[in-house]
């Protein structure tokens, strides 16, 4: 899991907590890489190859060994891994010594395990320069329609009352992406 590694040992304590809180019945755990500094978070403005390099080193040991101990005790099934940001990064780089990317709203990538999705599954696809999604794209909406429904809720009838309507957690729109489902 990568506990004795120092490029790692931060997220991988993290991922040991999070298996440890959902053996335990917790329901909803978040754990986070990254800081609130450019270079020290994933938010790569500057030298991108070199911020996403450091990150992937630091999280993907750890999160393969979360994958399998989960499924070592026979609680993947039940338990749905979610690994994602709020966007993705433009194709092309900042003026710079050192070029990052900046935000895009219009592609971004996540991936699922375990609890009710399928593996090894692929949805969608952007243009040929990762700009825009084009094949089967999913809106915030319907990321969120989908996770409910792994969750067990059906977000058409999720709802709360506020200022004289009634609202879903959703809004008006999501539809739950059928494809990825087990």
């Amino acid at each position: 899991m990568g506990l004795n590694q120092d490029h790692c040992k931060h997220f991988a304590g993290q991922c040991m907590m999070a298996r440890r809180m959902v053996e335990r019945g917790v329901r909803c755990v978040q754990i986070y890489s990254g800081g609130m500094e450019n270079q020290r978070s994933w938010d790569g403005h500057q030298d991108i190859a070199g911020n996403h390099q450091g990150f992937a080193r630091e999280t993907d040991q750890p999160i393969a060994g979360l994958l399998s101990d989960l499924e070592q005790r026979g609680v993947l099934d039940e338990t749905l891994v979610i690994w994602g940001g709020e966007f993705g990064r433009l194709p092309i780089s900042q003026k710079g010594n050192n070029p990052g990317r900046d935000h895009n709203p219009h592609a971004f990538t996540y991936w699922f395990a375990g609890g009710g999705v399928k593996g090894g599954v692929h949805h969608g696809s952007t243009d040929e320069i990762g700009f825009k999604a084009v094949d089967d794209r999913v809106s915030v909406n319907d990321l969120h329609a989908t996770i409910l429904r792994l969750m067990g809720f059906d977000h058409e009838k999720l709802t709360y009352f506020m200022n004289g309507r009634d609202f879903r957690l959703t809004d008006v729109a999501g539809e739950v992406v059928q494809s990825i489902i087990a």
